[in-house]
């Protein structure tokens, strides 16, 4: 794949990252990117990468190809276009998972807050002279009382969230 080639050749080369990326006029956390997966270089891009490297884009991009020249730029563009599905498909998989994260919290806040609504403080009347009572019920008060503080936050934070993520699909 592109990245391991990138990562590979640069190393074979006895380049850094940041070495890499001076001769590119990048940052090296876009020297990064590529050889993670995260990104791929842009066509004029890729042809600098290959002269830096000495080493054909075909080899860059996994294949050696025996196409005229012309046709060099529409086969890179080409691959770099299913590598950018690839990565846009991705992207959207991982928005979809924090978005069903968030939902899950909202769910979690929701349920707890029944919870501790059905209660209603039952557990205060319960007897504190058994040492075993007293404890559960000094912990099921500092829960109650931690989450009545913390679940309006938790719960707006992940609403805003939801709508954020839905609002950049």
């Amino acid at each position: 794949m592109l990245s391991e080639n990138i990562k590979n050749l640069r190393r074979a080369k006895g380049l850094s990252q940041e070495e890499l990326a001076v001769k590119l006029h990048v940052v090296r956390q876009t020297v990064s990117k590529w050889e993670q997966g995260l990104s791929v270089p842009d066509a004029d891009l890729l042809l600098s990468l290959s002269e830096v490297l000495e080493t054909p884009v075909s080899t860059l991009l996994g294949e050696t190809l025996t196409m005229p020249k012309a046709d060099d730029i529409t086969a890179i563009s080409e691959k770099l276009e299913v590598i950018n599905l690839q990565l846009a498909r991705r992207k959207t998989a991982r928005r979809r998972l924090l978005c069903g994260f968030l939902l899950a919290v909202c769910v979690i806040v929701a349920v707890l807050s029944a919870v501790f609504i059905v209660m209603d403080g039952s557990y205060l009347a319960w007897d504190y002279q058994d040492p075993e009572t007293a404890v559960l019920g000094t912990l099921v008060h500092g829960a109650e009382w931690l989450f009545v503080r913390a679940a309006p936050v938790v719960l707006a934070g992940a609403a805003v969230g939801i709508f954020l993520l839905r609002k950049g699909e």
